[in-house]
């Protein structure tokens, strides 16, 4: 056994029990005592997402600005989507959609903007037009042309949920730290993709088409939130993950469709149309050039 296996084997041993997905389950003797833990625990409890260190402007020899799209269908994703019913589960175990929403909702998460570049902010209740939709049936409008109050079941509320998610949208930084030698990715933002309310139940309406970015999320001012929401684990139930941790770490695919150019960052869609094949090469290309940059930065 070597020193790497000895390290990894004696960080798992040291993990905090913080990081446990139902703390003081074992200890329990009722079933409200499930998930709180003593005040020796929180005494040694260190939780805390793991800091970004300071990065000064000229220790960036070279940088590049990409946005990425993340497919909810491909397997690797589905802990960025599940679970979708949370009645019959704990409260531990969200999408990540319902913590995003949660967090704006209780204004927890307060920075959220329109675009991916941050300009101009939103509060909960400048996104309810996006998130939901409120019709009147033709028996309602009949009613309120009488003269007489429109009755609550003559109106359909139509809200998007987790389940409606098709994607997520980052952006992200790749830099290369001439102070450390290395290429590394600094995430930014993040943004959930769903059709737009006004057209999801309209069978007439290509939803491909009417897929919205429903608001971008600063992704460093919500990296307590990310780190408090725990992912599931199927290989160990006893050692979720945080969604900070999945997200810094880019356990996901992804697949960028923009980055920074002299055209206004236009996007891969905009140049090559109507080719899914040549779309998807261009963005390995991109990805390439990246990759290579780092080995360009030691051969030369």
């Amino acid at each position: 056994m070597n020193w790497k296996n000895v390290l990894v084997m004696g960080a798992v041993v040291l993990l905090p029990l913080s990081i446990s997905a139902q703390a003081n389950i074992l200890n329990a003797k009722k079933p409200e005592e499930i998930g709180k833990k003593t005040e020796a625990q929180i005494a040694k409890d260190n939780d805390a997402p793991l800091p970004y260190g300071y990065v000064d402007d000229r220790d960036i020899l070279w940088s590049k600005t990409v946005w990425e799209v993340i497919d909810l269908d491909e397997r690797v994703n589905f802990p960025l989507y599940y679970p979708l019913d949370t009645i019959d589960i704990g409260p531990d175990r969200r999408s990540l959609y319902d913590v995003l929403i949660k967090n704006i909702k209780n204004g927890n998460l307060t920075d959220v903007y329109v675009d991916s570049y941050f300009t101009e902010k939103r509060k909960f209740s400048d996104l309810e037009a996006t998130l939901q939709k409120v019709d009147t049936t033709d028996y309602g409008y009949e009613q309120y042309n009488a003269g007489e109050p429109i009755s609550p079941e003559y109106i359909n509320k139509r809200s998007i949920t987790a389940a409606d998610l098709e994607e997520y949208l980052i952006k992200g930084i790749w830099y290369f730290d001439k102070r450390q030698g290395e290429l590394k990715y600094r995430l930014l933002g993040i943004a959930p993709v769903a059709p737009d309310v006004n057209f999801i139940d309209d069978e007439s309406m290509d939803l491909a088409e009417a897929k919205v970015p429903l608001f971008w999320v600063w992704y460093p001012s919500a990296r307590q939130i990310l780190h408090d929401a725990k992912v599931f684990n199927q290989r160990n139930s006893a050692q979720p993950i945080s969604f900070d941790m999945l997200l810094n770490a880019r356990r996901f695919n992804a697949t960028i469709y923009k980055e920074d150019n002299v055209h206004g960052d236009r996007e891969v869609k905009d140049y090559i149309a109507d080719n899914a094949l040549f779309q998807l090469l261009e963005a390995k290309r991109i990805k390439e050039t990246i990759r290579d940059r780092e080995q360009d930065m030691w051969a030369y």
